[in-house]
């Protein structure tokens, strides 16, 4: 007597069948959360007023880079952590040196290096010095004896008898400043992760039908 046994469906074709669909389920899951998670940072920024150029700063990395697997993962960063970083927490600021922190006015114009200018620079760039007025109460002033021009900035006086000679603030100092925290990066990061379970039994599901 021969006796012969089959099972069907057959077994093993389908756990293979299985392991695939989750391979794929959790890949489809982490690409969408890292693009959703991308996008909020990115919303984040811009919607602070913080600029498009900071806000293309955070990208995004896939794993792995092609197929699919159920240890898929997502990468999100910025290519500026200090400063996306010092937005997202408020920290406080302090000069290096210990003294003051030299805050621009907008009679002291931009540096021509980008970003703020400092006591230094204005002076070798205008040729006026800085002189320090102490304020008990308030920010202590670095000041220039000169005139405002046209664009609201100071600038040498050419009278020579000192008609439009004024006294004006450049620089604004002060011990310490806190950064005000624009950015709340953890929320959308938590949201991101609480949706990921959701996220691949919905992709599992969605790739059996």
């Amino acid at each position: 007597m021969k006796l012969k046994l089959e099972i069907s469906p057959d077994i093993i074709a389908l756990m293979q069948a299985e392991i695939h669909a989750g391979e794929k389920a959790v890949t489809t899951a982490m690409r969408e959360a890292g693009a959703g998670l991308k996008s909020a940072w990115r919303s984040q920024i811009t919607g602070a007023g913080l600029g498009t150029r900071l806000g293309n700063s955070i990208r995004l990395a896939t794993y792995p880079n092609g197929g699919e697997s159920v240890n898929a993962a997502a990468l999100v960063w910025s290519n500026a952590p200090v400063i996306v970083g010092a937005h997202d927490t408020g920290p406080l600021i302090r000069s290096k040196s210990g003294f003051w922190l030299a805050i621009p006015t907008p009679a002291a114009g931009k540096s021509t290096r980008g970003g703020r200018i400092t006591p230094g620079e204005w002076e070798r760039r205008t040729g006026l010095r800085l002189r320090f007025i102490y304020r008990r109460r308030g920010s202590s002033l670095l000041v220039a004896e000169g005139r405002l021009n046209s664009k609201g900035r100071a600038a040498a006086s050419r009278s020579k008898t000192g008609r439009g000679l004024t006294t004006v603030p450049i620089f604004l100092l002060v011990p310490q400043v806190r950064l005000r925290k624009r950015l709340d990066l953890a929320r959308d990061a938590e949201r991101t992760i609480d949706a990921v379970p959701g996220r691949i039994v919905a992709a599992w599901v969605e790739g059996r039908v």
